[in-house]
C-alpha cells in the first residue's frame, strides 16, 4: 500500500459540469483507476475542516482526517479546464497553501477513507445525541443506511458521488424532522441576563422605585390620561355648580349661556 501511494506523484484534473473537480490522469495508471475518480478543491477543504471542528469535543481525531487523503497544489494549468496537480507532504489543517485532496480509495472497505467515513460517522451521532433529546438514541447504523440509500440512488441513476458529497452527506446529517439550526437547544437569553443583572437591596430598590427619571413614558402617558380624566370631571363638575348659580340669580332668564362665561 505505502509503494502504491509514494508511487502518485502527479494528477491532472478537470473541472467537471457540476462544478466539482475529478482526476482525469495519474502517474500511476496501473493501480488508479481515474474512472469517477474525484478530488476534493482547496475552497471544499476548508469547507470541510470548519465543518469537524465541532465534532472535537466528541472525539474527532485529526490524524484520521490527514491519512485519508493525499494533499496536491497546483502546479500548471493545461488549458481546456484542465489542472496539473503536484504532490505534497503537509497537512491539510498546518498548511498555508491551497492544497487540493484526495482520497485514499485503493482499499475502499478498509483503507484510510473508509476508516474515516467511519469515524465521522460515530462523532456526528455522539453529537446529535448530546444535543437533541431523541425519543430513541440515534445509532450508527442508522445514519450509515439513510446515507447508503440516497448514494445508491445515485448510483442506479449513474451519477458517481464526489467525494465532498460522501463527507458532506455525514457531516451535515440530521434526522427526520429536525433542522440543526431551528432545533438545536441553545442557552436561554433570559438566563444570561439574570445571571449578568447585580444584587440589589430592598432600600435602593425602593428609591429606585421613587425616582422620576427612570420612569418608563408608558407610565408617564398614564398619569397624564388620568390626570386628563381628573381634570375632565372637575370642569364638569364646575359646570354643573355654574347652572345651579344662574338658576338662583336668573330665573326669568332662558338665553343660553357660553361655556366659557360661565366659567367666569
Amino acid at each position: 500500500m505505502a509503494k502504491a501511494i509514494s508511487a502518485l506523484d502527479w494528477c491532472a484534473v478537470r473541472l467537471g459540469e457540476d462544478h466539482n473537480w475529478w482526476v482525469a490522469e495519474t502517474s500511476d495508471p496501473v493501480r488508479w483507476d481515474v474512472d469517477g475518480l474525484s478530488i476534493v478543491d482547496p475552497r471544499q477543504v476548508q469547507h470541510l475542516i470548519e465543518l469537524v471542528d465541532p465534532l472535537r469535543d466528541y472525539g474527532f481525531d485529526q490524524d484520521v482526517f490527514d491519512s485519508a487523503f493525499i494533499p496536491f497544489r497546483i502546479e500548471k494549468d493545461l488549458g481546456n479546464g484542465k489542472v496539473r496537480l503536484k504532490r505534497m507532504k503537509e497537512s491539510l489543517f498546518d498548511s498555508d497553501e491551497k492544497l487540493f485532496a484526495l482520497p485514499d480509495i485503493l482499499d475502499e472497505e478498509n483503507g484510510p477513507f473508509a476508516d474515516l467515513l467511519d469515524h465521522l460517522t460515530r462523532c456526528r451521532v455522539k453529537m446529535l445525541n448530546d444535543l437533541f433529546k431523541f425519543e430513541s438514541k440515534l445509532t450508527v447504523d442508522e445514519v450509515e443506511e439513510v446515507i447508503r440509500e440516497d448514494q445508491n440512488s445515485s448510483f442506479i441513476q449513474g451519477q458517481a458521488v464526489h467525494t465532498f458529497t460522501e463527507l458532506t452527506d455525514i457531516l451535515d446529517y440530521m434526522p427526520e424532522g429536525y433542522d440543526s439550526d431551528e432545533d438545536a437547544p441553545a442557552k436561554r437569553e433570559d438566563d444570561t441576563d439574570d445571571q449578568d443583572l447585580p444584587e440589589i437591596d430592598e432600600e435602593d430598590e425602593a428609591k429606585l422605585k421613587n425616582d422620576e427619571s427612570l420612569k418608563w413614558d408608558e407610565d408617564e402617558g398614564d398619569e397624564e390620561s388620568e390626570d386628563g380624566e381628573g381634570k375632565e370631571k372637575k370642569k364638569e363638575g364646575e359646570d354643573e355648580d355654574s347652572e345651579e348659580e344662574k338658576g338662583d340669580s336668573d330665573e326669568g332668564d332662558s338665553r343660553p349661556r357660553s361655556r366659557a362665561k360661565s366659567k367666569r
